[in-house]
């Protein structure tokens, strides 16, 4: 008992300390009367008190409403700016690209990737590791027959457990992710894995986990409260998650040393160990293993988990609107038949590629981006915004933008279509970001979304399961927007 009254005590304390260290820095702040503007703030907690924490993404778009496309908030001790709307992202992110392209300190991540890797890195190390990522991604097939070849491969894969699954009422959110993960093992590892293979099956289940643990009120509270660090909670687990993670990653580098071959590089791991022998003699070098360890992680957790939730929405999108489902079997039986989806395709069949951007456009699977930090002192639209500023530019407005969509909270293929039924691009269609910290897997993941929905589409429909009256589509808690659990029931076309 009196270690318990020992431990609320300190924590009173370190919340009293905490509290008036952001009284004098938000102080210092308010000199600055060009900031955005914002709500009026409450003691510690700023405005946390406006924000649904469970989907918070919502709550900004209510501010805005209020404050404008360019406002402040208070989360806990982070003082933020948030863009909102098609026209002022893409002005800060696009147009004045260089100034809002750093990644702020998030606690979490933080634990994640120690500052190493691309998504949250910074400066120079960033930069080369960016690169690098892309180059060798391109090598080993992104964008190219290589890895499309594995794609469609896969797909026939992911038929054959679904027949297994066919005539009855189930949850295919895990056989999504273990077909895209086998994607980003072949790339990362040079090989896949079978469906029931428990070292797959035991990766997907980490980085489920932690996307969903990442996302969590309590994680939330941890990013905006550092003092929590030092109690119990989510980001325990997350980091014991990642633990295990690069356990299994570091015996696979070690396998990878001993079969090393210049002249036959089978994955992303060989061409890296490749480049930092390369580099051994350069002491300043960023080809270490922390860098290698983090950017597989993030090869794993971003490369897998949002693709798959993308499919997993498809299909309940598609037992959700069985008319919309139905004009687009006809168009792909019409113009593949029989015939396995190849990328290519895409361009013949307007009305399916213009589903799949709708699935990605509502099902809005990164609402809040990933956050930028600004480079230095920032005039934009009219604000002063200091440098080292924590900016949230809302992909959710972006995607949901009323200006740029006729009917921005309907499921409405039409968004991507003109009067002729044509498939037309969409400059507001941001679902892998925009500008220099823009999502690098965006290439690999359009092909996926393209060649695994249409072959499932093409082999398959899908109804909501017996005796669900009311069949929701909604989404569940997470980092990024996963679709609550539910069961659908399948029948073979073929």
């Amino acid at each position: 008992m009196s270690l318990m009254y020992s431990s609320t005590a300190c924590l009173l304390i370190a919340l009293a300390i905490f509290y008036l260290l952001n009284v004098l820095k938000t102080r210092t702040q308010n000199k600055n009367k060009n900031f955005p503007p914002g709500p009026p703030t409450l003691p510690v907690i700023g405005n946390l008190h406006l924000i649904d924490i469970k989907r918070p993404s919502r709550s900004l778009l209510e501010l805005a409403k209020k404050y404008g496309s360019v406002f402040s908030i208070q989360m806990g001790s982070v003082k933020m700016v948030v863009l909102s709307g098609y026209e002022t992202v893409k002005s800060a992110l696009v147009d004045n690209a260089e100034d809002f392209s750093e990644r702020p300190f998030v606690p979490i991540f933080e634990d994640i990737n120690q500052g190493w890797g691309v998504p949250f890195s910074h400066g120079e190390n960033w930069k080369q590791m960016r690169r690098f990522t892309l180059s060798t991604l391109r090598d080993f097939g992104m964008g190219k027959r290589t890895i499309e070849d594995k794609i469609i491969e896969e797909s026939s894969f992911l038929i054959k457990e679904l027949k297994l699954e066919t005539g009855k009422s189930t949850d295919l959110g895990s056989l999504f992710n273990i077909a895209t993960g086998n994607i980003i093992t072949s790339i990362t590892l040079g090989h896949r894995f079978e469906y029931q293979n428990p070292t797959l099956r035991r990766l997907m289940e980490l980085v489920n986990e932690n996307m969903r643990l990442i996302g969590s009120p309590s994680i939330m509270r941890y990013n905006f409260f550092p003092l929590l660090r030092y109690f119990p909670g989510d980001h325990l687990k997350v980091k014991q998650n990642i633990a295990e993670l690069h356990t299994f990653l570091q015996k696979t580098f070690v396998q990878h040393l001993k079969e090393l071959d210049r002249d036959d590089q089978r994955s992303f791991i060989d061409a890296y160990l490749i480049k930092q022998k390369e580099e051994e003699g350069n002491p300043n070098s960023y080809y270490h293993e922390a860098n290698l360890l983090s950017t597989i992680t993030t090869l794993f957790t971003a490369g897998t988990e949002t693709t798959a939730s993308t499919i997993h929405w498809a299909v309940l999108y598609m037992a959700k609107y069985p008319d919309i489902q139905k004009r687009t079997q006809e168009e792909i039986d019409r113009v593949l038949g029989s015939s396995p989806p190849q990328y290519e395709d895409r361009m013949k069949m307007p009305y399916t590629y213009a589903v799949i951007h709708e699935i990605q456009r509502l099902a809005n699977i990164v609402p809040m981006n990933l956050p930028h930090a600004t480079v230095r002192d920032t005039v934009f639209k009219g604000y002063d915004i200091p440098k080292g500023t924590y900016v949230v530019p809302s992909l959710e407005s972006v995607l949901y933008d009323e200006t740029q969509f006729l009917k921005p909270n309907t499921f409405y293929p039409e968004h991507f279509l003109d009067s002729d039924g044509q498939f037309v691009k969409k400059s507001a269609f941001m679902p892998f970001s925009a500008g220099r910290r823009d999502c690098i897997g965006q290439t690999l993941a359009k092909m996926e979304l393209f060649i695994f929905f249409t072959k499932i589409m093409q082999r398959y429909s899908f109804y909501p399961a017996p005796g669900v009256p009311d069949f929701k589509v909604e989404p569940a808690v997470g980092f990024t927007v996963r679709p609550i659990a539910q069961n659908v029931y399948f029948t073979s076309r073929i």
